[in-house]
């Protein structure tokens, strides 16, 4: 029994890519990913041609002899504590299911072994949510295969925190809740990806308490009202506050390059060039930036990027994902930008925009696993 899954985003971005400034640093004490305050993200889209994704296939066998993982071709330790939380939750979802089923029992897989191939696309490491998505796709393949089919926030959650959110297309609230043992703590969908079709995001990959419920409330606001100023320097804002936490831990965590602060000089001084906000950047736990703009700004703002950061030989794929028009750097904006560029300072960009949630994949030709159970051989 096989099932793939394809979880467009971070990442969370990432992916899921707007965090909230106290989402690494005020976690309830001996909590698997839980969380003190609530967590507002956009779950970004596939980006034809170019897909962010992880994808996960999973199968359950009595002729397998253990468990077993496989992440980008490489086999892992399945014993690692985050991979074993997600998986003893299913299985207990899963004889839960079994003890309360009326009528005739289906044929039990609980005492099968499982394997799991999973693959991603963009980079890890980087601040873009791999791990969120990762984690997203184990727990929506692990419940295909197994029949379990309740809420899978609280599952992903034991897995990375940040994946609870990763379930859901659009804009997702990953909310604190108040129960003592954090089964509350859950994401719910605060706008479907079809709600704001103008905002796009570009990715440039590179070589506290009282203050966020007001913020997730203000954010929620600009969300629904589609009101780009207001959404875009809350994010900017919230993401200074989380790398000027960093900072100010002993000793300083630093996430952000001489690149990432050329990023946001670039974005201000854009912005003040139009006299209004027209692009935002967040800077998650890395250096790589995520950008908010519209539709009708994308091109201008990918020209100035270009012009700050000239591409080298990759010059045909330094623009990746959705299709933007080209467009001319205008001598007055040049001008107002100032800056000298900086060769080769952004490897490359991916267009996006706010996309779906979990895609079940049926083409076995997508499948990682083989009939044998074992990744099937790189192309």
């Amino acid at each position: 029994m096989a099932c793939a899954f394809c979880s467009h985003g971070l990442p969370q971005l990432r992916p899921s890519l707007l965090e909230w400034a106290a989402k690494r640093l005020s976690r309830r004490k001996g909590a698997p990913g839980w969380h003190w305050s609530s967590v507002l993200a956009s779950e970004v889209g596939p980006g034809f041609p170019f897909q962010l994704k992880t994808t996960t296939t999973a199968a359950i066998s009595k002729d397998f002899t253990e468990d077993r993982v496989w992440l980008n071709g490489r086999e892992e330790d399945v014993g690692q504590p985050r991979l074993q939380a997600c998986l003893q939750e299913i299985r207990r979802l899963a004889r839960k299911r079994r003890n309360t089923w009326d009528g005739d029992l289906p044929p039990s897989s609980l005492n099968c072994k499982v394997h799991v191939a999973s693959e991603n696309n963009f980079p890890t490491a980087a601040g873009l949510a791999s791990s969120a998505a990762g984690y997203a796709c184990l727990a929506y393949t692990l419940a295909r295969v197994y029949g379990v089919e309740s809420d899978l926030s609280e599952v992903a959650r034991r897995g990375s925190g940040s994946a609870c959110r990763s379930l859901y297309g659009g804009f997702v609230e990953w909310q604190m809740g108040e129960q003592a043992d954090g089964k509350d703590s859950i994401a719910r969908q605060v706008a479907p990806e079809s709600h704001w079709p103008e905002l796009r995001v570009l990715i440039l990959v590179f070589r506290a308490e009282s203050v966020v419920p007001a913020r997730m409330a203000e954010m929620t606001r600009c969300i629904q009202e589609r009101d780009f100023r207001g959404f875009a320097q809350l994010t900017m804002q919230d993401s200074n506050q989380f790398h000027a936490t960093c900072l100010d831990t002993f000793p300083p965590i630093s996430y952000l390059s001489h690149i990432s602060w050329r990023i946001i000089h670039l974005v201000h001084r854009f912005n003040a060039h139009h006299g209004d906000t027209k692009v935002a950047y967040t800077f998650d736990a890395g250096p790589n930036a995520v950008i908010f703009t519209l539709e009708d700004t994308m091109a201008d703002f990918v020209a100035a990027v270009r012009h700050t950061f000239p591409p080298g030989s990759n010059g045909d794929t330094f623009l990746r994902g959705l299709q933007v028009r080209p467009a001319s750097l205008p001598a007055e904006l040049k001008a107002a930008l100032a800056m000298e560029p900086t060769p080769g300072g952004v490897k490359y960009i991916i267009a996006t925009q706010v996309g779906p949630g979990p895609q079940i994949l049926d083409d076995p030709y997508t499948h990682l696993l083989g009939p044998d159970g074992l990744p099937k051989p790189a192309a």
